[in-house]
Order: C-alpha cells, then structure tokens, then sequence
C-alpha cells in the first residue's frame, strides 16, 4: 500500500487525528524584506473532522494589542513575535497529530521559516512539529493522480478544475501585493481559503470525484475503483468468475463426448 492510499485509509478512519496548515508571508523578493527571512502574516489551521479553523493573523494581533492600523509597520516585530507564540501555544499540544500542508517543505516557505521567524523574534526554541507527522497534499495528490494531476501552479489549477477560483483566493504575486497595501486581512482570507480548499480536496478525493487533468489507464481504473459499490461488484464478479468457470468446463467436455 502506497503513501496516498494509507493516507486516505486513516483519514477516514481518524479524521480527528488530522490538522490542515497553511500561512502567507512577505515575498521573499519584497524590497522592504533585504537580507532578512520574509515576516509572517498569518497562518490558519483547520480541524479537518470539526471544519473548526483559527487565524493567527497580524491585523487581529495588533488589534488586540491596541496597535492603531498606521502604527504596524513600526511595530512589525511585535506583532509577529506574538502571532507566531500564539500559534506555538496552540501547536504544542497537538504535535503528535497529522499536519497536511502544501509544499511547507524548507526554510524558504515552511515549518522551519515559521521555526525560524521564532527564534529570530524570541530568541528561543519554538516546540517544533516533528517531520514524522507533515504529509504534503500535493504530494499525495500526485502519488494517486500522477505527477500531471493539474497544470501548474497546482493549486490554483485544481480549484479550475473543480469548480473554479474560490472566493478571496489570491496568487503569489496578489499576495506580495496585498502585503505592500498593508492589506493584511486580504491574506488572511486567502490563507483561510486555501485550508478550506484543502479540506474539500481530501474529502473529494476520497469519494473519487476528485476532477484532475490525469488520464492514464491506471489513473481511470482508480477512479472507477474508488467507489466502495464498484468495488464490491467486482468482487463478486470475481467469485462469480471462479464458480462458473469449472462448471462451463464441465460443459463443455460433455459436448466433447
């Protein structure tokens, strides 16, 4: 059994075990960033059983921490320090769970940026999320689907395929944009998105509706396959197959004779 299908297996069995992440940030291109790691916006974890999400995101931050709208460029450090020990404080419990992600694999956009932006801020260890428990989406999308599942950017691909771009969704480039308006609750909404985007993709695909670009044989006998009623059709096709065969022999011998 492959890493997408035991995937699939206990998601279904233990939805509850399972947490969707995702975050948005300054571009790493942004002038304003320098030589410094890109600052952390927001990041939104989704219960995938509950449907339940929490924002850690830098305009509720500062609101709460009575920072006026005009003053959060001069307080940047502030408010992320506390975005980011928000959301350690609620990871710490949970890091023995299951974290799907999309592409959260470096230092450059991932865990270990967030573990980073931490240790800048703080000047501490943050409680890291063990490597064991992040499964990347995107990798089991292409495991199931094959690795041309969607055109690229994957993501934003796939949503065109299923339906179409969902409402407050923005790309790279409109995220570096919003992040020079100081727009931050646009980024929000599109981190939000994005984990919800997650969650249907998971649930779809282990109904087998997923719509992919992917059109091999064996992708079409997956699909086919997905649903539990084919399968037991072909289960009894197969008994069938077994019982009938011997006798049709028998048959056929006697007109033989």
């Amino acid at each position: 059994m492959g890493e997408a299908d035991q995937f699939f297996k206990e998601i279904q069995r233990h939805p509850d075990r399972f947490y969707l992440i995702h975050y948005s940030s300054q571009s790493l291109f942004d002038a304003e960033a320098g030589a410094h790691s890109p600052r952390i916006t927001s990041i939104v974890v989704r219960h995938y059983s509950t449907g339940q999400t929490v924002s850690f995101a830098t305009h509720t931050v500062a609101e709460d921490l009575g920072i006026a709208p005009q003053d959060v460029a001069a307080k940047y450090d502030d408010i992320e320090r506390e975005l980011l020990t928000r959301f350690y404080n609620f990871a710490r419990d949970r890091r023995e769970k299951y974290w799907v992600h999309w592409n959260m694999r470096n230092v450059t956009f991932g865990f270990e940026h967030l573990e980073h932006r931490y240790r800048v801020l703080t000047r501490s260890e943050p409680p890291s999320i063990p490597v064991e428990v992040r499964t990347n989406l995107n990798d089991i999308l292409k495991e199931k689907y094959g690795s041309d599942y969607a055109a690229d950017p994957k993501m934003a691909s796939l949503m065109e395929l299923n339906g179409g771009r969902i409402q407050g969704f923005l790309s790279g480039k409109e995220e570096s944009e919003a992040f020079a308006a100081k727009d931050f609750i646009r980024m929000n909404t599109s981190t939000i998105a994005k984990v919800g985007f997650f969650s249907f993709v998971i649930s779809t695909a282990s109904r087998g509706r997923l719509k992919t670009d992917s059109n091999g044989l064996l992708n079409l006998l997956d699909k086919l396959l997905e649903s539990r009623k084919a399968r037991v059709i072909a289960a009894v096709a197969a008994v069938m197959g077994i019982l009938v065969g011997p006798i049709q022999l028998v048959l056929w011998l006697r007109t033989l004779g």
